[in-house]
């Protein structure tokens, strides 16, 4: 696995390790006793706890004091990804060390329940608000927002009167590429995403980056439209074998995609990370559970809300729009092929 710098472990890595739920792990180290979580499972959870040196949220935060602060984080949508979940995790940990209560929102897009909480913080005083969006992308900031200290996660204003978070998506795509390409990959698909979304786009702008970087022609031919989904993997992967002139390597928009890829590639006799190698994106949880396991890329959603609460907490507040690298994780699947196609 490449290292971003950030090596923190998360309850996710602990359930993993254990061979249990995040909902077991959390159950069990917050003593739920009347839980019907076996002795032996437990044992296995604190065990995984000890070894990998998680650091339960708060762990080494300052007394409480009376009357603890708010943050508001008010997001579009939450229940249709899972990384509005990581993203409101991070917030919650940066804020709590302070002694400080994140409320999330969410508000489904609609400008006057946005308002109508906006001026609840503002009665409240809050300290600051989150302002987020499940898919990055711009967008223009209600106007009621410039009455807080505030910061804007995963999506940014053309105006650029807050500081914004988003995925260094381009770099993203590039350095996935990169990846195949020093397996000795040459002929690599890219199956996109749709195409309105702007992730979809950049980090198929750093495919091509990556490939023209390595002196190796972009083939349109290589590039088919996915949906982010695993039908639109399995579809796409299909097309691209259709002619029996199989690629080296298949670069998927996101990992459910390439959970299709890998469908498709099997249908067709084909071995994933043997015959095909395979690259994701996003490190979703059944990337590490596919087989062979799925190499990818991280996409920072906690170290994300994390930076939107020190950004918060500064002395001075400043429009900086900052784009967040996205390690690449190597597992299995972006390995060298049996054989390579000719170019």
């Amino acid at each position: 696995m490449a290292d971003s710098g950030k090596s923190r472990v998360t309850m996710k890595d602990v359930a993993v390790k254990a061979g249990v739920s995040q909902s077991t792990v959390s159950f069990v180290l917050n003593g739920l006793e009347d839980m019907r979580i076996s002795r032996e499972t437990r044992k296995r959870v604190m065990e995984a706890v000890e070894e990998l040196g998680y650091r339960p949220r708060g762990a080494g935060r300052p007394p409480k004091a009376a009357g603890a602060g708010v943050i508001g984080l008010m997001f579009d949508e939450i229940a249709t990804s899972p990384f509005a979940a990581i993203s409101i995790e991070g917030a919650q940990e940066a804020a709590w060390k302070t002694n400080l209560i994140v409320e999330v929102v969410m508000t489904g897009g609609d400008t006057e329940y946005e308002a109508e909480v906006l001026k609840k913080w503002s009665g409240d005083n809050a300290i600051g608000v989150i302002y987020g969006s499940i898919l990055t992308r711009g967008l223009t900031a209600p106007e009621a927002l410039a009455r807080h200290r505030a910061v804007l996660l995963n999506c940014n204003d053309a105006a650029e009167r807050y500081p914004s978070v988003v995925p260094a998506e381009r770099r993203g795509g590039e350095v996935a590429t990169a990846a195949l390409i020093a397996e000795g990959h040459k002929r690599i698909a890219f199956i996109s995403g749709e195409p309105w979304m702007e992730a979809s786009d950049q980090r198929m702008e750093g495919y091509e980056r990556a490939l023209r970087a390595a002196r190796i022609p972009v083939d349109p031919s290589l590039i088919v439209e996915g949906n982010f989904l695993p039908s639109g993997g399995r579809a796409a992967t299909l097309k691209l074998l259709q002619d029996g002139r199989k690629p080296d390597a298949i670069f998927c928009a996101n990992d459910l995609t390439a959970v299709g890829c890998y469908e498709a590639l099997k249908e067709l006799g084909e071995v994933p990370g043997e015959t095909v190698a395979v690259m994701g994106y996003d490190d979703q949880e059944i990337a590490q559970h596919l087989s062979p396991a799925l190499s990818t890329v991280l996409l920072p959603h906690r170290e994300m809300g994390q930076w939107c609460v020190e950004q918060l907490l500064s002395e001075e507040v400043s429009p900086i729009q900052e784009r967040m690298e996205c390690p690449l994780v190597l597992r299995a699947s972006h390995q060298a092929a049996r054989a390579h196609s000719k170019v």
